[in-house]
């Protein structure tokens, strides 16, 4: 096999399908699968749970395949002084990698060896722009679980109905959802789940670009064709929440407030608590103010914020990393607050009522806290 590229391509490649390489006492889970095709290189990195695939245009010299091992392998491409890379490999599996005046021999094993990827067969998919995909993956990873006890809620739920598609996270504390329309209108209705740790890769791949992505559902994995990048993961089964049930239809007070200014109140009251000193937010609602404090060991902090609205002098308890993250997951400049009593979950919407996302937090009962 005899191969030429430029670094900047085949780099950025390397480290994509490194993401689906893992610490293993296997060597060849650790290693990146490369292989010369018509005019391209294709890399994959394989975990046995996601696999990742790749192609760099190439000058291609001669067929064949290794596999090497990713960090090494990594490693000198990122510190090869020019730009352009020959890599060549011997019937040993010795490939030479060369470039300008440097030049380094590693050992590799034959591509034979790597564990193939499953293959992905189905008849139904979906079409997204990657940026729509990008922003809906963002605002709802925050609650995926990471509680293997439930391991059905460590992916997110996806839906396409009605020509829409809706991608819901929860973690039993707190709830996520975001919906967009598609551009293919197909009277189909899919339901799949999506193993986090995959998700988090697809965010990671995708561009801020219009450009679409494929979603080819199989029988038991699930596929994303990003561009020249393909991602195939398992699919998680299981019974995933009812969340339709789950979330309040309607909230006794609807409280409107600036995302950042909300954000940056809760920060503020959170610099006192930590891992160790974990304490709640309390939050009081009153005509136009938000009311929040927090104490641990090491002192007490207040703020306020100002609202639309008024909810009673209602006083709520909140996790203060869940409320944050919700928040700064929230795309809009001013956002909805939804309340019923200190014992019911938040919503937090949009103040447009365009149903494109939705946030569900679980409050956290005061009295637990104090001495």
């Amino acid at each position: 096999m005899k191969f030429t590229c430029e670094k900047y391509l085949l780099l950025a490649a390397i480290l994509t399908a490194t993401r689906a390489t893992v610490k293993s006492p296997v060597p060849l889970l650790e290693g990146l699968l490369i292989e010369t095709a018509d005019g391209n290189v294709q890399i994959t990195g394989y975990d046995l749970k996601t696999g990742i695939v790749t192609n760099v245009p190439s000058e291609v010299d001669e067929m064949g395949g290794i596999v090497l091992n990713a960090r090494l392998f990594g490693d000198i491409v990122r510190k090869a002084p020019g730009e352009h890379i020959t890599i060549t490999v011997n019937p040993r599996y010795v490939a030479t990698i060369s470039s300008e005046m440097s030049e380094f021999e590693i050992l590799g094993s034959p591509p034979s060896d790597y564990p193939e990827l499953p293959a992905v067969e189905g008849q139904d998919s979906i079409e997204i722009s990657e940026n729509v995909l990008k922003r809906m993956l963002s605002q709802t990873s925050f609650a995926i679980s990471d509680n293997e006890s439930r391991p059905i809620h460590t992916g997110a739920l996806f839906e396409n109905e009605n020509g829409e598609l809706t991608i819901v996270a929860v973690d039993g504390f707190r709830l996520a959802l975001c919906r967009e329309p598609l551009a293919s209108k197909e009277e189909q209705t899919l339901s799949f789940v999506v193993p986090g740790s995959a998700l988090s890769e697809v965010e990671k791949v995708a561009t801020d670009s219009d450009d679409k992505v494929v979603i080819t559902l199989g029988a038991k994995h699930i596929q994303f064709l990003i561009g020249d990048t393909l991602l195939i993961s398992r699919r998680l089964e299981g019974e995933f929440l009812d969340y339709r049930n789950s979330i309040p239809q309607s909230s006794k007070y609807q409280l409107t407030v600036n995302r950042d200014d909300i954000i940056n109140a809760v920060e503020r009251v959170s610099l006192i608590l930590n891992e160790k000193q974990k304490g709640p937010i309390r939050c009081v609602f009153d005509e136009n103010i938000i009311k929040l404090s927090s104490a641990s060991a090491f002192g007490k902090a207040s703020d306020e914020c100002a609202m639309e609205g008024d909810a009673d002098e209602l006083e709520i308890g909140f996790n203060d990393k869940y409320l944050t993250d919700a928040l700064k997951a929230a795309p809009t400049a001013e956002i909805k607050i939804g309340l019923t009593s200190s014992i019911t979950p938040c919503i937090i919407t949009s103040t447009d009522d365009a149903n494109k996302f939705l946030f569900m937090i679980l409050p956290v009962r005061l009295k637990a806290y104090e001495g």
